[in-house]
């Protein structure tokens, strides 16, 4: 029965206490609000407000409830609860108890437990019982009331309770103990009037609460000690068992997210503890879950929340007994939800789309690892790669590819790895490094690939001769098998569970609405087809990156080797011919996967340390005198990019001319991507001018062999502060400026990007130097700083200048955010990182809306 559904005209007014019992549906008419009515007291005001069924009831506001500890005030209180219900205490036609409960103006633990069964007597149990059919529920129910009216109302000795609890045989004889020890030891008997009945409960319950245990425990929670709670007293309709219960129903189902009457009844008269068994579908409920399906559907559009209800089955009818917001609903019940909202018009498209932040994208499209509650790390890395994996170690690239084409993905464990080892951590499940940072060769080759990575784990030694691994206290053997979780950087022994990643397809609606409401755009870092499918696949609007080297890993890594080992210019023309050929085939594909969207090539930019062999591997003895003369004690800083290309002529134009060669070939079929040539770690303008000359030349003479004249835009990758600094005079020579925020942040901190996160940055951190490592996290006040300075005086040399970033903080939402507000055009990420890159910039732009405007998200 609703309360909505009474005649006109308010039972409260026809008692003298009735300004301190309002029916459920009237407090907010009489100016209450959570402070008077308590939460249970709104909900079940809103309830009502929305025309919904609710159990009749009352609240005694906060104010006055110790009021209802009198006998007038608790005899007022049953006689409404009577009218509201249409029924009466101790009739067994139509059989009627009362539930007293009490809630605190805001969500509070330790709140005293409901007291149900308040109206029963000795005489009259037996015939309720045969009403319900079931014994033992009803005298469980009571025993519990009893019990603490016994303790908190009648001084009766809690020991006296315990004996007389732990001595009976079954409900039925613990109230018959219980009753017997109140009446001995207790201020007066448990009484038979259910006035008085109630008057004793609400004592009890406003006792329980001052006790010093439940004002410590308000202390421990931050709130004033003398807090005030509301009473409420509720109608406990008592039907038979095959067609009364109670349950609790929620909105979403937890494994889609999508709208479902979730949850389970319970035969019998509700309690306060858990039932000791499980319950019955909602299938079971008949006619009633139809009921409860649109009590949900209700309050989600008004709440604009998951929801969950309890509710009461009397007679085959459902009421509710109270409703709640989910505060912390599963990710794909938050997903769904927030496309529903929209979707109904309940929400606008913006709305929605704040409600899902970036973090949670990120959660959902990688698999996360699920320890028990005794599982506890091996070690703790960084967390390079998101994502988790269980696998068998193996100690090579080799060992990785051989598990993974039997079937058996294996979890790759290096010190470090190099360019050679990409092909076995392509095939591996999971990466686990002991040195590197998130910007290092394994950290960056996972992201692109999607491959969970955790990097420069403490404590990690490799044995590759003996076969073995030290990780933390244990030694592995290869094939062991360890877990790691690339979002948190813990690595745990044996194989734990996996939950597969799989966003259900509302995030993919979402993301288009975020699509539509942000500046910046979106690219990716890829640098082969099919890391462009995937990254198209997820939203990307291009390339951002392609770096020309990482196509000569694997089993391609001797071409680069023979450009840099030649023993003289005729075997480097010939390698570098080579090269050519093969860099032909892969740009061919690359760019029809790209389609005519934009793709910035960069040329190569090789440090030297990642393409050299290792000593004793070049093959002859002046080819190892060649290596060992290149070797650099820096080579992050030695030669590599524009530095090279300077000192070998034909390097550049040998990339250039495969790079404009392929898009003639794939313009032939009617596909324009929309080319950008990047010349890498530029300092000086005339490196850059040099670079250009070297490009301009190549598109001459592809232009004069195929008579196509190559559409593109000359740019350069901003990565040293002196370029940054120099902003304006590289404008004069490139169309584009691309940050490459991994080296700035390396050079502008004079901190190494593959190594100081696990040996400074942790302690850094610790002591509160850092907020974050500068290479997870953008520094808005040094490196953001010069990109600001470069992008103010790029713009006033070249005011169309275009302006991206493509180091990996192009994947991280608050790096995104100084990016919008630094006004760059886009930010490049690895492909698996671009739906959070679109969410994160949606929500930058939405921000920055609402700071104009002066209102709150």
């Amino acid at each position: 029965m609703s309360i909505t559904e009474r005649p006109a005209g308010s039972p409260a007014q026809a008692h003298p206490s009735g300004h301190s019992l309002v029916p459920y549906g009237q407090g907010r008419s009489r100016g209450l609000d959570a402070t008077g009515l308590g939460t249970h007291g709104l909900a079940m005001d809103r309830l009502v407000t929305l025309g919904l069924p609710v159990v009749p009831g009352l609240t005694v506001p906060a104010e006055s409830a110790a009021s209802l500890g009198e006998r007038g005030t608790a005899r007022a209180a049953v006689e409404l609860v009577e009218q509201l219900s249409g029924r009466q205490v101790g009739d067994l036609g139509r059989p009627l108890l009362l539930r007293l409960s009490a809630s605190a103006p805001s969500e509070v633990a330790g709140l005293p437990p409901d007291l149900a069964g308040i109206g029963l007597t000795p005489t009259g149990a037996d015939g309720l019982c045969a009403v319900i059919g079931r014994k033992e529920a009803l005298y469980d129910v009571w025993a519990s009331t009893v019990s603490m009216i016994a303790e908190y109302a009648l001084d009766v000795p809690g020991h006296t309770l315990d004996d007389a609890r732990l001595d009976a045989d079954g409900p039925q004889a613990r109230v018959d103990a219980l009753l017997t020890a109140a009446a001995r030891h207790g201020a007066q008997p448990y009484p038979d009037d259910p006035a008085e009945q109630l008057a004793l409960a609400a004592r009890a319950m406003l006792a329980r609460w001052a006790a010093p245990r439940a004002r410590r425990s308000r202390k421990a929670q931050g709130l004033p000690a003398d807090l005030g709670i509301a009473l409420h007293v509720q109608a406990l309709r008592i039907g038979p068992w095959d067609r009364s219960g109670y349950g609790t129903a929620d909105s979403r189902d937890a494994d889609t997210g999508r709208f479902a009457t979730r949850g389970s009844f319970f035969r019998g008269v509700r309690r306060s503890a858990p039932p000791p068994h499980p319950g019955e579908p909602l299938e079971e409920l008949g006619a009633g879950r139809a009921l409860l399906e649109h009590a949900l559907l209700t309050l989600e559009r008004h709440l604009h929340a998951a929801v969950r209800v309890d509710f009461e089955l009397r007679d085959g009818e459902v009421a509710l007994l109270s409703a709640s917001a989910v505060g912390r609903p599963p990710l794909r019940a938050a997903v769904c939800l927030a496309a529903d909202l929209a979707a109904e018009g309940a929400l606008d498209r913006e709305a929605a789309v704040q409600r899902v932040t970036p973090a949670q994208v990120q959660e959902l499209l990688h698999p996360r690892l699920k320890p028990a509650a005794g599982d506890e790390p091996l070690v703790r890395g960084l967390p390079a790669s998101p994502g988790a994996a269980s696998g068998p170690i193996a100690l090579s690239s080799e060992r990785a590819l051989e598990l993974a084409g039997s079937g058996t993905p294996a979890v790759l464990v290096a010190h470090e790895t190099t360019p050679a080892d990409v092909p076995g951590m392509l095939a591996a499940a999971a990466v686990l490094t002991g040195s590197g940072g998130i910007a290092s060769h394994a950290a960056v080759v996972a992201r692109g690939a999607g491959t969970p990575a955790v990097c420069g784990a403490e404590g990690l030694r490799v044995d590759p001769a003996a076969g073995t691994v030290r990780i933390g206290d244990r030694v592995f053997t290869e094939g062991d098998p360890v877990s790691l979780d690339g979002r948190t950087g813990a690595v745990y022994a044996g194989r734990l569970p996996v939950t597969a990643a799989g966003p259900p397809p509302e995030l993919s609606t979402l993301l288009t609405w975020a699509d539509g409401v942000r500046r910046l755009g979106v690219r990716a870092n890829a640098d082969t087809a099919a890391e462009v499918d995937t990254a198209v696949a997820l939203g990307a609007e291009g390339v951002g990156l392609c770096r020309t080297e990482h196509q000569f890993l694997g089993e391609r890594l001797p071409l680069i080797r023979r450009v840099l080992l030649a023993a003289d210019g005729s075997a480097r023309d010939e390698a570098l011919r080579a090269l050519e050929q093969a860099q032909h085939e892969d740009f061919r594909s690359l760019l029809s996967a790209v389609g005519d969207r934009p793709v910035t090539v960069r040329l190569l930019d090789a440090p030297l340390h990642e393409f050299l062999p290792a000593p004793g591997e070049a093959g002859d003895t002046e080819a190892e005198h060649r290596a060992a003369a290149l070797r650099e004690a820096n080579p992050m800083l030695g030669l590599r990019g524009v530095r090279l290309a300077l000192l070998h002529e034909r390097l550049y134009p040998a990339q250039a001319e495969a790079l404009f060669a392929a898009w003639v070939d794939v313009a032939a079929t009617g596909v324009r991507p929309a080319l950008e040539v990047m010349i890498p770690l530029v300092s000086l303008p005339e490196e850059l001018a040099a670079a250009a000359t070297y490009v301009r030349g190549a598109a001459d003479t592809v232009a004069e062999r195929t008579g196509v004249r190559v559409p593109y835009r000359l740019g350069t990758m901003i990565e040293t502060p002196r370029a940054a600094l120099l902003a304006a005079e590289l404008a004069e020579h490139a169309e584009f400026f691309s940050f490459g925020t991994n080296d700035l942040t390396q050079l502008t901190y004079g901190f190494s990007r593959d190594d100081v996160e696990r040996q400074v940055l942790g302690t850094y951190q610790a002591r509160g130097l850092l907020n974050a490592s500068p290479f997870a996290r953008l520094d808005p006040h040094g490196v953001g700083a010069l990109i600001r300075l470069a992008a103010e005086r790029a713009r006033g040399t070249r005011p169309d200048i275009k302006l991206g970033v493509c180091g990996e903080h192009g994947g991280d939402p608050e790096s995104i955010d100084l990016c919008d507000d630094l006004g760059l055009d886009y930010v490049s990420c690895s492909a698996h990182r671009v739906p959070v890159a679109r969410m994160a910039a949606a929500h930058s732009a939405l921000r920055e809306r609402h700071d104009d405007s002066g209102s709150t998200p």
